[in-house]
């Protein structure tokens, strides 16, 4: 692998600029093993690998179980995912794979149907959030240490 910038170092505003999201994301009052779901299911479809192993690890310092971090690239596949927590990734990965699903009102429908309006923008600002992280650690060739 080709070894590229360390982006941080170089644009120190943008980094601050990302940490205040994640700031805001910890005042949101969503639950913070959702937003662990959220990081690590957008980081699998981005292919991130240096954020797959942050937030994997995080979830399960934060108490998520191996079954359900094992499955979550499977998550319709299995009944280990709550129905707030469904509603929450199939939006997820329509808003992460923007180009070829759009935002479709079902799954919209299903995000207010779980979630108030206040969490519904702090869960899309989750998933903004993340896929951003995406594009810096993919972009940028970041790995796991």
């Amino acid at each position: 692998m080709h070894e590229r910038i360390e982006w941080a170092k170089h644009a120190p505003e943008a980094y601050k600029a990302m940490i205040g999201l994640e700031q805001a994301l910890l005042a949101s009052g969503l639950e913070h093993s959702l937003l662990e779901l959220v990081r690590l299911r957008a980081s699998q479809i981005n292919g991130c690998a240096y954020c797959i192993n942050l937030h994997a690890n995080d979830a399960r310092k934060a108490g998520e179980t191996e079954a359900r971090l094992q499955t979550l690239s499977v998550w319709r596949e299995t009944r280990y995912f709550s129905a707030r927590e469904c509603a929450a990734l199939a939006w997820l990965e329509s808003l992460t794979r923007l180009p070829e699903r759009g935002a479709p009102q079902p799954e919209y429908a299903a995000v207010l149907e779980h979630f108030t309006e206040k969490e519904a923008v702090n869960l899309t600002l989750a998933i903004a959030t993340i896929n951003a992280w995406n594009r810096f650690g993919v972009g940028f060739a970041m790995v796991p240490a």
